[in-house]
């Protein structure tokens, strides 16, 4: 995913993650790296835990306009931060493979559901 700025980029790792993890794995790896994301006092990733903490997500090279686009993103409920919840539904919008992964195995868990019926 190209950020705001075209010069940064988001190496995209959640694929593989994924395919070495499981998928029960991959939510504790999300869950794992909220909380490092996170304002311990707030228990939210707040603008500033994200900027402080940017470097753990390899995001280093992003400008402050660049973090606070990802956070407006994923910002559901409009309160200005993320919690675990819209993190770890960011970090798969964020995806693109990983989205397209989900997709073919929810048609193919789809397909063979309903292939009892026919």
């Amino acid at each position: 995913m190209a950020a705001t700025n075209s010069a940064t980029q988001f190496e995209d790792s959640l694929p593989i993650m994924a395919e070495k993890l499981g998928g029960d794995g991959l939510i504790g790896e999300l869950c794992n790296g909220f909380q490092l994301l996170m304002d311990a006092d707030k228990g939210v990733i707040t603008f500033e835990s994200l900027k402080r903490n940017a470097v753990v997500l390899g995001l280093q090279d992003f400008n402050d306009e660049d973090l606070m686009s990802m956070l407006k993103e994923g910002d559901f409920d409009g309160d200005g931060a993320l919690n675990q919840m819209e993190f770890c539904v960011l970090m798969f919008r964020l995806s693109p493979d990983l989205m397209e992964q989900s997709q073919f195995l929810l048609e193919d868990a789809l397909q063979q559901e309903f292939s009892q019926f026919y």
